[in-house]
């Protein structure tokens, strides 16, 4: 180790080693975009990026002979095993922490409970192959930096901060009975997932907030919610003005607004009105679908939550109101897959997994097996939230110059997506950004144990 890493070391005791340099060779290479397997290929990582791709099948000996040796790697022969790109799930809430047993108490715990409980969940999210999330509410920017320091070991975090909800909407958890009021609102918990807010000023005002605590994207409440007792499914919520003024907020500083929206008029009003990303569109009609892909609009389904909320083992998850309304969207969640997919929408991989749920976060891919084929699903999970992200150089693909974002499986997932389910027998390896963070195979170590050993 070097001197340079020994002062980080000693000022920074959870730092891990400098990352290594990685060969794999003989892999087959899972190409989501054209999706296709390239076999035999060689994937050369430095510091943390891929720097080359090489198949013996389709590349010349000239230019494989030229890389064998310009670099210090560890090579790892995969023996044909199959190497994808880190999966990305487009909607979760990180802050509706596992342990308690309803929604209501997942959130309301005390913030320290929460801050205990995220290392778990993020070491969690991760070991499944997620190497990206995108928090649709409640996340701050404080967990991405720990991240990124590796004090805690999860995802590359995208987050909105909080969600924008107008007064009475699916951001508004207050109880119907009281006159809570509305400044209020989310004061009383540091882990609301939403702030309130009317009007086109105060709408501005609270986007611009949420940007200034290092959001990377605006998202709103647009009609009514599962979760949410005092709203119907069939709520048109904020004004088209409202809409505009938090798209302008959003556009002035490079990013977008995506919005929690269920039926056609809520999701029509957010894309008349400069909205990118739809979250949930259970209820969507072909010719609002149709009208999404002809506005380059993204649509996030999320189909495993409500399957996981209406199970007999979290009977009590959810208020006796909510579960009504979870049996509605439940029902329309695939049929809605279906009209997306059929019609072109650019559809993105989303769980929304709440408290316990989180265990189920993998079980999407095979609920969608019964519309989408394999490889349109492996899009869903990295090449289409990478271009919603505006990441689509950088994450998504296993290609030169991009991160070394990668999953190595004991099986083909372009055959069979069901093994996608099972992380603990077929991924076998999980890197990201250069780093092996968890292998379950004997032939490979993780690269996050710090080797304490006196020489």
């Amino acid at each position: 180790m070097s001197k340079s890493s020994d002062i980080e070391r000693f000022i920074k005791p959870w730092s891990l080693p400098p990352k290594k340099n990685y060969v794999f060779t003989h892999a087959n290479l899972v190409d989501v975009a054209e999706q296709r397997i390239i076999e035999d290929a060689n994937i050369y990582v430095i510091n943390g990026i891929i720097r080359h791709v090489i198949s013996f099948r389709e590349s010349s000996s000239d230019k494989k002979s030229e890389l064998d040796d310009t670099e210090d790697y560890k090579v790892v022969d995969l023996e044909g095993k199959f190497v994808c790109p880190g999966f990305i799930d487009a909607h979760i809430h990180i802050v509706a922490v596992p342990g308690e047993a309803n929604l209501k108490s997942a959130l309301s715990l005390p913030f320290p409970d929460v801050i205990l409980r995220y290392h778990n969940l993020c070491k969690q999210i991760l070991e499944k192959g997620f190497t990206a999330v995108r928090d649709c509410g409640g996340a701050e920017g404080f967990i991405r930096n720990a991240i990124e320091e590796d004090i805690i070991h999860g995802p590359r975090l995208f987050f909105a901060g909080n969600a924008l909800s107008q007064t009475g909407g699916h951001g508004d958890f207050r109880d119907p009975k009281t006159n809570t009021p509305h400044e209020d609102a989310c004061a009383c918990q540091s882990n609301a997932p939403a702030t309130i807010c009317d009007g086109a000023d105060e709408c501005l005002k609270a986007a611009r907030n949420q940007l200034r605590k290092g959001a990377d994207f605006i998202k709103i409440m647009a009609g009514g919610g599962v979760a949410s007792e005092s709203d119907k499914l069939s709520s048109v919520q904020f004004s088209p003005q409202e809409i505009q003024a938090i798209v302008l907020a959003a556009n002035n500083h490079g990013t977008y607004v995506t919005a929690h929206a269920y039926t056609p008029q809520a999701i029509r009003q957010c894309v008349d009105n400069g909205v990118r990303g739809i979250e949930h569109g259970n209820l969507i009609d072909e010719s609002t679908a149709k009208y999404m892909a002809s506005r380059d609009a993204y649509l996030t389904p999320t189909l495993v939550t409500y399957k996981a909320m209406a199970s007999n083992q979290l009977s009590n998850f959810l208020p006796e109101n909510s579960r009504k309304k979870n049996e509605d969207v439940l029902e329309s969640g695939i049929k809605s897959l279906a009209i997306a997919r059929d019609v072109g929408v650019n559809i993105c991989y989303g769980s929304d997994l709440l408290g316990p749920l989180h265990a189920v976060q993998t079980k999407e891919f095979v609920l969608r097996s019964s519309v989408c084929t394999p490889g349109e699903i492996l899009q869903q999970a990295t090449i289409n939230p990478a271009k919603l992200f505006g990441m689509e150089n950088e994450l998504g693909q296993i290609k030169a110059g991009f991160y070394a974002d990668l999953l190595v499986f004991n099986g083909n997932p372009l055959e069979d997506i069901s093994i996608l389910d099972s992380p603990e027998r077929y991924l076998l390896v999980v890197m990201k950004g250069g780093r092996i963070y968890k292998s379950r195979w004997t032939k490979l170590q993780d690269d996050i144990t710090i080797n304490d050993a006196i020489l």
